[in-house]
């Protein structure tokens, strides 16, 4: 998918020499968290909004270039790239470069996340299914074997969650008759996080707990 039709080249970056409180003022007309910042031309970083409010508005930027963040994508960046850019370092713009390390511009996150909002993952009819087991014992062939044996498709699939050698992983599938799939995965030895109305092991242990109460109750 081809991002750089996003780019945006509104504002320039600020050069280095530049007194802070100019910066300062640009952060109050806009909403970003982050400015990029040039040096002789070149890209060498961006300032965040804290930062920028923090020091004194008289000096000048590069007497305070430690505070500098050198993050940055390529416009030959793949657009789940850009995304894992944006949460490492909690920002709502990413600078681009070409292959020359020259500026091109910048990314807005909203811009980036409605690429995401068009894949089949979210626009697409579908159930999701959520399932853990251990770091060493899943692998995401033997997932896709599991829901493809059962007559669906899978639309997306991601590691959602990591803890304590526990991998948890979050399946989208075309496919609505979900009682099937779930089952299966149990029988691989998968825990189903998820909740699903047409799953009947969970009924069968409610039938068996209701019968129980009334057994001991009686």
């Amino acid at each position: 998918m081809n991002t750089t039709q996003y780019i945006i080249n509104d504002i320039s970056p600020f050069n280095i020499e530049t007194a802070i409180k100019e910066v300062q003022v640009a952060f109050n007309q806009l909403t970003y968290s982050h400015i990029p910042i040039s040096k002789e031309g070149r890209y060498v970083g961006c300032i965040s909004e804290t930062d920028a409010h923090c020091f004194e508005s008289e000096q000048a930027i590069n007497g305070v270039e430690f505070a500098l963040e050198p993050f940055f994508v390529t416009d030959l960046t793949n657009w789940l790239d850009i995304l894992e850019a944006f949460a490492m370092h909690g920002s709502n713009i990413m600078p681009v470069l070409n292959s020359k390390n020259q500026y091109m511009g910048y990314y807005e996150l909203s811009d980036i996340m409605n690429i995401f909002n068009d894949t089949p993952f979210l626009n697409e009819a579908g159930g999701i299914i959520v399932v853990e087991k251990g770091a060493r014992d899943y692998s995401f062939s033997e997932i896709c074997q599991i829901v493809e044996s059962n007559d669906a498709r899978i639309l997306g699939a991601f590691i959602s969650k990591i803890e304590n050698e526990t991998v948890q992983a979050t399946i989208k599938i075309g496919h609505t008759g979900m009682n099937a799939i779930v089952q299966t995965f149990r029988r691989y030895g998968y825990n189903v996080v998820s909740k699903h109305e047409e799953d009947k092991f969970l009924e069968d242990l409610k039938e068996r707990s209701d019968y129980l109460d009334k057994y001991l109750n009686m």
